[in-house]
């Protein structure tokens, strides 16, 4: 009888399981299908034939300096949130599905180690879902909290912007086919070298568990999985949007000193590439958003070596999103991801100043 009791109970859970992971796929590729590969297969065939993707979201790059502006963030905010509003929906809705739809023992077999593979099996999952550094965000805090290593959570962040298979494919339409080559291997140099760095290096961070994560989501619960979803859902927007369009904002109104006019005296040279590496780095742009700003800037005269460190730098990390990545990560790991990028952007643009 008990050996029958067992067995039921087991089929059960089983079942539980599959519907949970069922649903899981459903919301990530109906999501994906929907914000990311129907639009960007679309936008790949315009590129294709106009080779180009729009304008660059920070008006008049290049053209002139100017000085802090209130209007210009303000307008900056608005393009940003209308091209990214979409995906940050996505990323919210997978940064807290995975927390109560996905088995915790599945997450720390695949993602829980600290070796290379597990920052490489992480690196493939984060290449499809062709997220922005600030819209994958939410999904790698969902992901910490569901026990993966902090280098698996780092290779699937910076993976999704730097190896997005749309944007390498909008670059070579529009830069290109030299900076998508260059762009997949300091890309991949840049992913699993910094989570690599996360991995040996990084303090790890005690990160608060919610109780239904203890156990897989399968088991017996006090709260029905709604609420579970709700209570995810809700601690990832409170500690996410209000900083994400504040510093945003802020970026905007800046965005003229940032940026400063493109002259004779200012495209090229080793300080040069450190100043673009940096501002690369503390920028924030919707998804291939580096391809129409350095397009223009390359259009005003700007050589090849600070537009490779743009190429690196502008699409990994932000200060946004290293800011959403505060509540699972320490200092020390935010630092080495940062740090990483930009020194990442400052090679790439010595490099990229000789072959590209």
């Amino acid at each position: 009888m008990r050996n029958v009791e067992y067995n039921v109970s087991s089929n059960h859970k089983s079942l539980r399981q599959a519907l949970f992971i069922l649903l899981f796929l459903v919301v990530l590729i109906g999501g994906l299908v929907y914000v990311k590969w129907y639009p960007y297969w679309q936008k790949a065939l315009g590129a294709s034939a106009t080779h180009s993707i729009g304008t660059a979201i920070i008006a008049d790059i290049g053209a002139k300096a100017s000085g802090p502006s209130l209007q210009a963030g303000w307008q900056f905010t608005v393009a940003y949130f209308t091209s990214v509003w979409k995906a940050v929906i996505l990323g919210l809705l997978v940064g807290s599905l995975v927390q109560v739809l996905i088995p915790t023992s599945w997450i720390k077999r695949y993602l829980g180690g600290s070796q290379f593979k597990d920052s490489f099996v992480a690196t493939l999952m984060g290449v499809p879902t062709m997220m922005c550094t600030c819209c994958s965000a939410p999904v790698a805090v969902g992901m910490k909290r569901s026990q993966a290593s902090s280098n698996s959570v780092v290779a699937f962040f910076l993976a999704n912007p730097l190896l997005n298979p749309a944007t390498l494919v909008f670059m070579g339409f529009v830069l290109g086919w030299n900076f998508t080559i260059f762009r997949i291997i300091f890309g991949l140099v840049t992913v699993l070298g910094i989570a690599s760095l996360v991995a040996k290096f990084g303090a790890q961070k005690n990160v608060t568990v919610p109780n239904n994560k203890m156990f897989d989501p399968i088991d017996e619960s006090n709260e029905i999985l709604l609420v579970r979803w709700l209570k995810a859902l809700v601690r990832l927007i409170v500690e996410s949007i209000p900083a994400y369009v504040v510093i945003v904002y802020i970026l905007g109104t800046f965005q003229g000193v940032l940026f400063p006019a493109i002259h004779n005296g200012l495209n090229g040279g080793l300080m040069v590439i450190l100043l673009f590496a940096v501002v690369g780095t503390l920028f924030v742009i919707p998804t291939a958003g580096e391809i129409p700003i350095i397009q223009a800037l390359m259009a005003l005269g700007l050589i090849t070596g600070p537009a490779a460190a743009l190429l690196i730098t502008l699409p990994a990390v932000s200060v946004v999103s290293l800011t959403l990545l505060k509540p699972v990560f320490s200092w020390k790991n935010l630092a080495i991801i940062g740090g990483g990028v930009l020194v990442m952007g400052i090679v790439a643009g010595v490099v990229g100043s000789f072959i590209l």
